[in-house]
């Protein structure tokens, strides 16, 4: 098993899977990188049992197909010393020595076999459920909503991404109950309905990918596992089990209070009122009254406050309204739209934050806040 490669494309490769492996794995064989060399086509796997990442590169000068298990911590950081130039593996599947010959010098070192790695798991034909996407869309769908996914180990379905698919678009929606997010292409539609709970580590792995791809995602699934397929990289991994609460019901539908501001002002205004908070509640208190609002916040215990006052356009009760400063600073960081729309009924009722104006056609955003009690 012979081949020369690129030392910053092979780096770039397996930079882009290695986030795959985990610190600790209960598999010996899970430290290290499978490589499978088929034709001119070098194909490289990831694995932590959950997850496994796959990414091919096509080469120029190989000899003698094969494969072997290599450390992925040791090549991964021995090849980040090099500078650009190629190198030559030549590999042993007998005795699995590693021979590596660089511009300067050679290098020895020991892999594995092969057979130990685990196997690739086999989508359930009869129940698969095949569509594909855009790289953008998804990319767009996973970025805008990962940041509001659970971490409560006794309700696994809120910790990963909800994907939900109809003849009528393609939504994607997290929520960790404090806040809420929908992401909703209309331009991009399915044959049947059909729905999975993807988990925040492949949701997270995937997104690194999508960056590189300007083409399209296969993206198939069952039960128990879903698939995606790009140019140069396959995901497979397990599913979330369970059935993801009905989101559209906690939406509210009448929302008469209405604020629209420029995304940044607000933002910023909320950053620097946002270090008087109380450590332990992190309250900021919105004031809305006329053409403008107040966000002041204070913690009695260390004798701290501060406030600012933005214009904006409000059609609405005048009202007192507290969030949660982190929670908000997120959703707003997590918009594009230079202007917002914050729309509330009252206090004590979840709000909406939607961006003004979308570039993208067919893009729907829509965003959730529980509010927080504010003492009068």
């Amino acid at each position: 098993m012979k081949f020369v490669v690129s030392s910053a494309e092979l780096l770039s490769h397996l930079q882009a899977i290695s986030k795959v492996i985990n610190n600790k794995n209960t598999l010996p064989i899970l430290d290290n990188f499978l490589f499978k060399l088929e034709g001119n086509t070098l194909e490289i796997t990831a694995s932590d049992l959950e997850t496994t990442l796959i990414t091919r590169m096509k080469l120029d000068n190989v000899s003698e197909e094969g494969a072997i298990a290599i450390p992925a911590k040791f090549l991964t950081e021995y090849l980040s010393k090099f500078s650009e130039q190629p190198l030559t593996f030549d590999i042993s599947t007998e005795n699995f020595s590693i021979r590596i010959n660089s511009e300067t010098g050679e290098s020895n070192i020991m892999g594995y076999g092969w057979e130990d790695f685990p196997q690739l798991p086999v989508l359930k034909q009869d129940m698969v459920l095949p569509l594909r996407v855009p790289a953008d869309v998804v990319l767009q769908g996973i970025s805008k909503t990962i940041f509001a996914t659970g971490e409560d180990e006794l309700r696994p379905v809120m910790n990963g991404i909800f994907v939900e698919m109809t003849p009528e678009n393609v939504t994607f929606v997290a929520s960790d109950s404090h806040m809420l997010v929908r992401y909703r292409r209309t331009d991009v539609k399915s044959d049947k309905d059909g729905s999975f709970i993807l988990p925040k580590k492949p949701a997270g792995l995937l997104r690194t990918v999508l960056a590189k791809e300007q083409g399209g995602v296969e993206i198939s699934f069952d039960d128990r596992n879903a698939m995606f397929q790009l140019s140069e990289y396959t995901m497979v991994c397990r599913l979330v089990e369970g059935m993801y609460p009905a989101y559209n019901s906690v939406i509210p539908v009448e929302n008469p209070n209405k604020m629209i501001i420029d995304r940044v002002e607000f933002l910023g205004s909320l950053r620097r009122v946002s270090m008087f908070t109380n450590q332990a509640t992190n309250l900021v208190k919105i004031e809305l009254k006329g053409n403008q609002t107040t966000i002041f916040a204070q913690d009695i215990d260390f004798s701290i406050a501060g406030h600012e006052t933005l214009r904006c356009q409000y059609d609405g009760d005048n009202m007192n309204i507290g969030f949660k400063a982190n929670f908000l600073a997120e959703i707003l960081a997590n918009l594009s739209s230079t202007d917002i729309s914050l729309e509330m009924s009252d206090p004590s009722r979840a709000s909406l934050v939607l961006p003004v104006q979308s570039d993208i056609e067919g893009e729907d955003v829509l965003m959730l806040i529980m509010p927080m009690t504010v003492a009068e």
